[in-house]
């Protein structure tokens, strides 16, 4: 066994992972469960294997995906069911390798000797077909497999621990459907033109980030819209975007470490998912400051955060707070050569927009060949899980 190392709560370290600050914790929490000697007994029965066949051997380990999954008994009516395990287990390999398709992943199993052995399957003929391989995906886009196993491997590593910032953004994920007509808006019931009379009160519909407020987490994400729609978002040059498909809201921690997400239609605004986003990584970790660019400056949002005993560092809207009287401010600032303290943490924001460039890069995040909201996601989080096993052995070695 690993010696358990002794680490101070609170104390962070500069990896070399984009110059992120890293809890030290992490390394006591998930050392000890690394399969030690694991490697050498695959070189073993296996020969010498490349770094990404051992990178998908401690992922396999880290996850376990065998101890979500029901378990089916011997003798049940009808044709007996495929293990299911190793086909999870086939799913987050192509997710490791960066294989766009199921028909690509079914082709290299069987060709690859060393890839069907990792998931399970012994000979050639007991890999099933491509068929067996969709249901099994079905079954797991219904159970929500991966975003549970996500969040079981969150859990056991940073259980009741502190950690320091969590930055929140939302990318487009482009999906091959057709957008969902739109819905037509309820009818608006006429009031008198002109002002009210004193003494009278005109109701007032609640915005959704008033009412998610007072809603719970299962609510608010049963309110977000999920249906596959036409978005349109500025990029960083300032034009306008669109695409057809989806948008996934992450909330991650120093070191690039997915802690929550959320997957919503694409015509959904950043903010609106913001408050489920962060009430659901409230659950699940304890952190200090919430970090969120423009996008996320509404009252509502800076009160949720205030709430939960976080410090929301919000970068300012111009089109909301004024950009004249904000250049002036930065401007006076420089002259004076002042730093303010937001604004060095908030360059740690940036830890977000480089998880979303390795799932969409490294981890299928460009490679959405499914339909529907369930097996977008879970797509989605196939990759989102590698990604966190990948992160975590970063900082593990």
């Amino acid at each position: 066994m690993v010696p358990p190392i002794l680490v101070f709560p609170g104390y962070y370290t500069r990896e070399e992972n984009g110059g992120a600050y890293c809890p030290l914790e992490i390394r006591a929490r998930f050392l000890n469960q690394l399969p030690t000697g694991a490697i050498s007994r695959t070189d073993e029965v296996l020969g010498p294997v490349t770094e990404r066949y051992k990178k998908l051997l401690l992922a396999l380990e880290m996850v376990s995906v065998e101890r979500l999954l029901p378990s089916v008994p011997d003798r049940m009516p009808g044709r007996p069911l495929k293990h299911r395990a190793t086909l999870a287990r086939a799913f987050l390999a192509k997710m490791v390798f960066d294989i766009s398709t199921t028909t690509a992943l079914v082709e290299r199993v069987r060709s690859d000797p060393t890839l069907r052995r990792l998931c399970g399957w012994e000979w050639l003929r007991d890999v099933p077909s491509e068929a067996t391989f969709s249901r099994a995906f079905r079954e797991f886009a219904e159970t929500d497999l991966p975003a549970r196993l996500h969040e079981a491997l969150i859990e056991e590593g940073y259980a009741e621990q502190l950690v320091g910032h969590i930055s929140r953004d939302a990318t487009a994920i482009e999906a091959r459907e057709k957008p969902a007509p739109k819905e037509k808006k309820p009818e608006r019931p006429k009031r008198k033109r002109g002002r009210p009379r004193k003494g009278e009160e005109r109701p007032k519909q609640p915005s959704r980030l008033e009412r998610q407020r007072t809603m719970h987490l299962e609510e608010m994400l049963e309110e977000l819209p999920k249906p596959c729609t036409v978005g349109v978002k500025r990029n960083a040059k300032g034009y306008k975007q669109s695409w057809v498909g989806y948008k996934l809201h992450m909330d991650v921690m120093g070191g690039g470490i997915p802690i929550s997400c959320i997957v919503s239609s694409a015509s959904l605004h950043d903010s609106q998912a913001a408050i489920p986003l962060m009430t659901m990584t409230a659950q699940r970790v304890r952190n200090l400051y919430d970090l969120m660019d423009s996008a996320y400056d509404a009252e509502q949002i800076r009160a949720h955060s205030k709430s939960l005993d976080h410090v929301p560092i919000i970068d300012t809207n111009p089109r909301r707070n004024g950009k004249a009287e904000r250049n002036r401010e930065k401007k006076a600032q420089r002259a004076a050569g002042f730093v303010p303290p937001e604004r060095v943490r908030y360059k740690e924001r940036s830890t977000v927009e480089r998880a979303f460039g390795r799932l969409k890069d490294e981890f299928g995040g460009r490679h959405v060949r499914v339909r529907g909201h369930k097996k977008v996601t879970c797509h989605l989080m196939f990759g989102v899980l590698a990604l966190t096993v990948d992160q975590l052995l970063r900082l593990l070695h």
